[in-house]
């Protein structure tokens, strides 16, 4: 069998943000399995001939479920072709990355990953601000914001997302931010620290948008959009003076 699979990382959605490498495995790639927020024009790079399949997830919209899209995953590189799985930011970081490793491993299909962008970065750069700092910030965590059911994950280590010396940012986690800043409060953490929103990051629609997080929880209990954010809290959600 002469099928590969490379899972390629599009970063945030800019597609001056790829890699060299990603923009290769595109042009070589016969199938393009894609995410929703990968398409557009980072799909250009693919082969005009190329086979490109919508395979994303959306929250609160109709999505393919996770064992299809590994089951069509293994069977196109089963069909001796070169697959692309193209996924947002970096695959690594809050995807089904480890689900669809497990359906190739499982046939001996062989797979590589391309790393890219992931979104915290390129909305730390698009504000200006560093994600570590000598003084106040020595560590960065990233966390998801939401479990499978789509509420908080039940086992957060409170202590550590209260720690006023790290910089804190949440994937995907709009809609519980409101609950998640009453618990960082209860464990300490000052409700006037800075907080910053970022949406849509790297795209013609990026906005970055300063507050607390009381406030940013204030804001986002009245907030109705779809729009793909990122949660920034810390000493780095806002530029140093």
């Amino acid at each position: 069998m002469s099928g590969f699979v490379s899972f390629v990382s599009s970063g945030p959605g800019d597609p001056e943000l790829l890699t060299v490498k990603a923009v290769k495995r595109l042009e070589e790639a016969d199938v393009v399995l894609f995410d929703d927020l990968s398409s557009g024009p980072i799909l250009s790079h693919a082969r005009p001939d190329a086979d490109l399949i919508g395979v994303g997830k959306r929250a609160g919209r109709p999505s393919p479920k996770q064992d299809h899209v590994s089951r069509v995953l293994v069977e196109y590189a089963q069909a001796n072709l070169r697959v692309v799985r193209l996924k947002s930011g970096d695959s690594g970081m809050f995807g089904r990355l480890e689900e669809e490793i497990t359906a190739l491993r499982a046939v001996g299909v062989p797979f590589e990953i391309v790393p890219g962008v992931t979104a915290a970065s390129a909305a730390a750069a698009a504000a200006g601000i560093p994600l570590t700092r000598r003084l106040t910030a020595r560590r960065v965590q990233f966390i998801t914001g939401a479990d499978v059911t789509g509420d908080l994950p039940p086992d957060v280590n409170m202590a550590a997302l209260a720690d006023p010396l790290a910089t804190t940012v949440v994937y995907m986690g709009k809609r519980t931010f409101a609950g998640l800043a009453a618990r960082l409060i209860e464990h300490g953490l000052p409700g006037d620290t800075p907080a910053m929103l970022a949406e849509a990051v790297s795209t013609p629609a990026e906005r970055l948008e300063r507050y607390t997080i009381q406030s940013l929880a204030a804001h986002l209990q009245t907030l109705e959009t779809s729009t793909p954010a990122l949660i920034f809290y810390g000493p780095l959600a806002e530029p140093e003076t």
